[in-house]
């Protein structure tokens, strides 16, 4: 008498499995937007307003200490608004998402608690880049030049990819706190335009008003600006505080600190809503 043998499927290794969970999510995050392309224009439409109005119909009255174009100052700190931009629509969609009881079906599924929230990150961040593209190429039309090497360009958009990263997670980190979609939607205007106009994004530090200027100039989107500014070689706003001669440092210590405590703090929440 002879037994058969029947060979199982293996099962996948973890990385391997959480890599194909996080793809589903993106996928599905993916076709939302193309369903709802509203999400992609709201990305974008804050950067380029800020470039016409700043950079074209006021650019004759903005002077940079230390002189050279305007426009090429203010194409990093407008580079930065996509990464801000971006916060919102993440928060909405996981605040969505919690709502909906989305939650409640994967809880059932054999799947990380975290692929859900990474997966949405990953996607986010594919739709950040290419508006960084469309804003980039608006930048160039403008009058934004870059004079460095083709590598500290490259590392410059690096940088800012990073970034870009980071503040997606804390549009996680806002949408698991909040869960509440009208809520977010108050709050992330005031993440996109007012946060850059109390940093160096726009403005020099030194010229806001004096309680303002040591405010802006810790700011850590004016950390970033300055690196930015230094890797393109487009004009930076002269200054001696020590956290400009160290804005490399600060900005990553600053931006690792806050992608750690929001990842930390999401994946948390999303554990215990699961309870």
């Amino acid at each position: 008498m002879t037994t058969a043998v029947v060979a199982l499927p293996r099962r996948p290794t973890r990385p391997i499995a959480f890599a194909v969970e996080v793809a589903a999510v993106v996928g599905r995050r993916l076709r939302h937007l193309y369903r709802t392309p509203a999400r992609f224009i709201g990305v974008t439409l804050n950067p380029l307003v800020s470039m016409i109005v700043l950079g074209y119909l006021f650019k004759q009255s903005i002077i940079i200490p230390g002189g050279g174009s305007y426009q090429e100052y203010l194409f990093a700190g407008v580079a930065i608004q996509v990464g801000l931009a971006g916060v919102g629509p993440t928060a909405v969609a996981v605040a969505t998402d919690m709502s909906r009881g989305l939650v409640d079906r994967l809880r059932s599924l054999p799947i990380s608690r975290s692929a859900f929230l990474v997966g949405h990150t990953i996607a986010d961040l594919l739709i950040g880049l290419l508006g960084l593209a469309v804003v980039t190429g608006f930048g160039v039309l403008i009058g934004w030049r870059t004079h460095a090497s083709l590598l500290a360009v490259v590392a410059g958009f690096a940088v800012l990819a990073v970034f870009i990263y980071v503040m997606l997670w804390v549009g996680v980190l806002l949408g698991m706190s909040m869960k509440d979609a009208e809520s977010v939607d108050s709050i992330a205007p005031l993440i996109v335009v007012v946060l850059p106009f109390l940093s160096s994004a726009f403005l020099a530090a030194d010229n806001l008003p004096r309680w303002l200027a040591p405010v802006a100039a810790w700011n850590p989107l004016s950390t970033v600006t300055h690196v930015l500014r230094t890797l393109w070689g487009n004009p930076t706003s002269a200054s001696s505080r020590w956290v400009t001669d160290h804005a490399g440092a600060v900005s990553l210590v600053s931006l690792g600190l806050l992608f750690a405590v929001a990842c930390w703090v999401s994946v948390r929440r999303y554990r215990s809503t699961e309870a």
